[in-house]
C-alpha cells in the first residue's frame, strides 16, 4: 500500500463485478485486481492514488458471514487513518446484510465506506459495473468546504442512487436496478451532477474516533408466517437449543393469527427470555402493533417491534447486541432504539 497520502482504499471480497470471461471456455473467471486498470482504464483519471486490497479467495456473496464483517472492519479499522474513504466491492446477494452489519460494527464512522457491485462481470462490454465503481470511489472522496466527509456513514451505492446501508435491500435479481430503500429517503442521486440530500444524510459536526467491535452472537432465526402454519412448526423452531433471538416477519402492519396457541407459544419464549423482534413482511411500511388487534396480542405476549427495519438490518442488531452480552430486557430496549440510523420511530 502508498503512503500517507493515497485517499481510497479499494476492497474486493468478491462478486460478479470482479469477473472476467474466459476466452477459451467462456466461464466467469474472477481476476486479480492489482490489474484493475487494464479492465477499468477511466481510472487513471482520478487525480489521486487508489490501493486495492483482495480477499484471498475471493468470496461469493453466499459465502459471506460474520468472520468476514469482522475481516473488513479490521482491514478499515487498521487503514483508518490511511484513507479518505472506503469502497468495498461485493457480491449482491448479501450485500445489505454485510452494509447492517458494518454500520453496528463500526461506531464513531466519521468517513464513507460504500459498498457496491455489479449484475454483468467488469469484463462485459453492458457492464454496470464501471459505473457503480467510478461513482462510489468519487463519493467516497467528496468533501464538503470544511474539509469533512459529505456521507460519513456506510453506504451502498447501484445504479445512480446512494442508500443508507441498513436501510436498503436486494429486491431485484435481473434488472441493474437491484438494490432500494423503501423506508428511507435516497442519499444521494448520480445524473449528470451528484445531488447529495444532505438533510438525510449522518450529522458530521465534529471529529469522532472510530471505535471497531468484533463481537457478534448468530443464535437467531428469522421465522416468515403464512397462512396455515403449524404449531409443530413454531414450537420447533421455538425450541431450537441456544435460540436467543427470532426475527419475527409478520404480515401488514405487524399483525400475526390470533389462535391461542401461538400466542402461547410466544409468550412461553418470550419468558425463556427469547428475543421476538416483529418486522413486516412488506417492501415497504412500518410495524404498528397498537393498530390492530392482532398485533396488540403480539405486544402483549412480550414482542417487541421492529418499527421500519428491514429484516437484514433486524438480524445483523441483534448478533450485535447479543454479541455484547446484553440481557434479554436490555436487547428489546435496544431494539427500540435508533443505533446508526437504521429505524424511524
Amino acid at each position: 500500500m502508498n503512503p500517507l497520502n493515497t485517499s481510497v482504499l479499494l476492497i474486493y471480497t468478491g462478486g460478479t463485478i470482479g469477473m472476467i470471461e474466459n476466452a477459451a471456455t467462456g466461464a466467469l473467471e474472477n481476476f486479480n485486481f492489482e490489474q484493475l486498470q487494464k479492465y477499468i482504464p477511466e481510472l487513471q483519471k482520478f487525480n489521486f492514488p487508489i490501493d486495492t486490497y483482495q480477499f484471498d479467495p475471493p468470496m461469493d456473496s453466499s459465502d459471506m458471514e460474520p468472520d468476514m464483517w469482522r475481516k473488513l472492519v479490521r482491514i478499515i479499522h487498521d487503514n483508518y487513518n490511511r484513507y479518505h474513504g472506503f469502497v468495498i466491492l461485493h457480491g449482491t446477494d448479501t450485500m445489505a446484510y454485510t452494509a447492517s452489519a458494518l454500520s453496528f460494527m463500526l461506531e464513531g464512522l466519521d468517513k464513507p465506506i460504500i459498498l457496491t457491485g455489479s449484475q454483468l462481470p467488469i469484463g462485459v462490454l453492458r457492464t454496470d459495473g464501471k459505473e457503480n465503481l467510478m461513482t462510489s470511489i468519487e463519493i467516497a472522496i467528496a468533501r464538503n468546504k470544511e474539509g469533512r466527509a459529505l456521507v460519513p456513514e456506510v453506504c451502498i451505492f447501484f445504479e445512480n442512487h446512494l442508500m443508507r446501508g441498513n436501510r436498503t435491500t436486494k429486491m431485484n435479481a435481473e434488472n441493474f436496478n437491484a438494490f432500494r430503500s423503501f423506508n428511507y429517503p435516497v442519499l444521494a442521486e448520480a445524473g449528470i451532477h451528484i445531488k447529495y440530500n444532505n438533510v438525510q444524510i449522518h450529522g458530521n459536526g465534529e471529529e469522532r474516533e472510530l471505535k471497531p467491535h468484533y463481537l457478534l452472537d448468530t443464535n437467531i432465526v428469522v421465522l416468515k408466517l403464512f397462512p396455515g402454519i403449524q404449531e409443530n412448526v413454531i414450537a420447533t423452531i421455538l425450541g431450537i437449543e441456544g435460540l436467543k433471538a427470532v426475527v419475527l416477519e409478520t404480515y401488514g402492519s405487524g399483525n400475526a393469527p390470533r389462535k391461542e396457541w401461538f400466542i402461547r407459544r410466544l409468550c412461553q419464549a418470550s419468558e425463556r427470555g427469547i428475543v421476538i423482534v416483529n418486522v413486516t413482511q412488506c417492501s415497504a411500511g412500518m410495524v404498528e402493533m397498537e393498530r390492530y388487534e392482532t398485533g396488540y396480542q403480539l405486544l402483549q405476549a412480550g414482542v417487541v417491534s421492529g418499527y421500519d427495519s428491514t429484516t437484514e438490518s433486524a438480524v445483523t442488531k441483534l448478533m450485535f447486541l447479543l454479541g455484547h452480552g446484553y440481557t434479554p430486557d436490555e436487547v428489546r430496549d435496544r431494539m427500540n432504539r435508533s443505533i446508526a440510523g437504521e429505524i424511524t420511530l
